[in-house]
């Protein structure tokens, strides 16, 4: 039998439920109380009207939101690039392979070692705060790595993505229309077993837009939906084909021109932004303002990777997209849990609503604003993943 607990005395409650509290897209609820009942939200409103519960928990005037929702991370890795970001911030050439070097470190690993790094990078995101995570392979770039990589990542998380098309594998430089055979056929059917979503890094260098197309119709042929690498270097066809093919998400937007922007905007795909990579590369930045006057939706996530951006924090990303990116804090931290739930198309979670997910983070601050207004300060005070405190 499930207990009911209820969680009183809390400063500022980040409902995300616009009919709730102040009525602002975050339904801000002053001087509240929450409760779990099992896994799930059966209440929240002013604490003075909290009905009776088995449990009690004073916040003691702290700010509770909904667990932070990381919709974009690649964890199915081994080895780092330390000399690489070494070399790059300090202006020095670096001749070794990107993406390669991972893929050969991640090929040579045991299932045990790819399995033990991806616990530990999900107990770091855990402590601060994120609750729902996707992963998704793209360093093995075989049949067997990468659905070995699947198959370990399902074990944790139910969004997992089929990334075989991150780069075209070393040993098909010279035929890269082989590597799409391969990956729409062969590693397409030992993966979809193990998977939710299908992913291409639509970016010169990697796969084109025909390439792309191609590969993301036959994963939705098999049953994954779509999300894309889009526009993160350079202007391209990412964002229009993410649109055309109903695409969950489209990641990084970077380059956008206005047709991309209004394709966005009269669409479901969501524009996930990661300003994790833009600070670890120093290129520019996304322009969120933009992007949200337009009336696009919006999601914050880590991005968190070996190459391009090291980190699992989202309250980092959180403090970099107010700071360099245009984003209100109140805007921020929406995108960091509803719109990340947007970005995988969930309803239950990022927001704490009754019969939504009891995730939640308790912070030793009286406000979400302190996320951006107090950045590299460890704000989490404790965690709910599915109504029971893990932090």
């Amino acid at each position: 039998m499930s207990s009911s607990t209820v969680i009183t005395n809390i400063a500022a409650l980040v409902t995300n439920d616009p009919s709730l509290g102040d009525n602002s897209p975050l339904g801000l609820v002053r001087d509240a109380a929450v409760v779990i009942d099992g896994d799930r939200v059966a209440w929240t409103g002013e604490s003075s009207k909290a009905p009776a519960t088995d449990n009690r928990l004073d916040a003691e005037g702290r700010a509770v939101l909904p667990g932070f929702v990381d919709s974009h991370s690649h964890l199915l890795f081994a080895g780092d690039r330390t000399e690489e970001f070494n070399a790059r911030m300090s202006g020095r050439p670096y001749g070794a392979g990107g993406i390669r070097t991972t893929v050969a470190a991640t090929r040579a690993a045991s299932d045990e070692e790819l399995e033990a790094g991806l616990t530990r990078y999900l107990a770091e995101a855990l402590r601060q705060g994120t609750t729902t995570f996707e992963t998704k392979s793209g360093y093995g770039l075989t049949v067997a790595d990468e659905s070995r990589a699947l198959r370990i990542a399902a074990r944790h998380t139910d969004e997992v993505t089929y990334l075989g098309a991150h780069i075209v594998a070393p040993e098909h430089a010279d035929d890269p229309a082989a590597y799409v055979g391969l990956v729409t056929g062969e590693m397409l059917d030992a993966c979809a077993p193990h998977a939710r979503w299908i992913d291409v890094f639509c970016e010169k260098g990697a796969f084109d837009g025909d390439q792309a197309r191609a590969i993301l119709t036959a994963g939705k042929a098999k049953g994954l939906h779509p999300r894309i690498h889009a526009n993160q270097l350079s202007y391209g066809p990412g964002v229009q084909l993410a649109v055309e093919l109903d695409a969950a998400s489209a990641d990084h937007c970077t380059h956008l021109t206005d047709a991309d922007v209004d394709a966005l905007a009269n669409s479901r795909t969501v524009a996930t932004l990661l300003p994790g990579a833009e600070f670890s590369t120093r290129a520019e930045w996304p322009d969120a303002r933009r992007l949200l006057d337009a009336g696009v939706t919006v999601a914050l996530s880590t991005d968190c990777n070996p190459g391009s951006s090291f980190t699992s924090s989202v309250p980092f990303c959180i403090a970099l997209a107010v700071r360099d990116m245009g984003m209100t804090p109140d805007e921020a931290v929406w995108s960091a849990t509803a719109g990340g739930a947007a970005a995988l198309r969930r309803d239950d979670i990022g927001r704490l609503t009754p019969g939504a997910f009891a995730d939640l983070t308790l912070l030793d601050a009286p406000s979400h604003v302190h996320l951006a207004y107090r950045p590299g300060v460890p704000l989490v005070a404790g965690v709910w993943r599915r109504g029971v405190r893990v932090v």
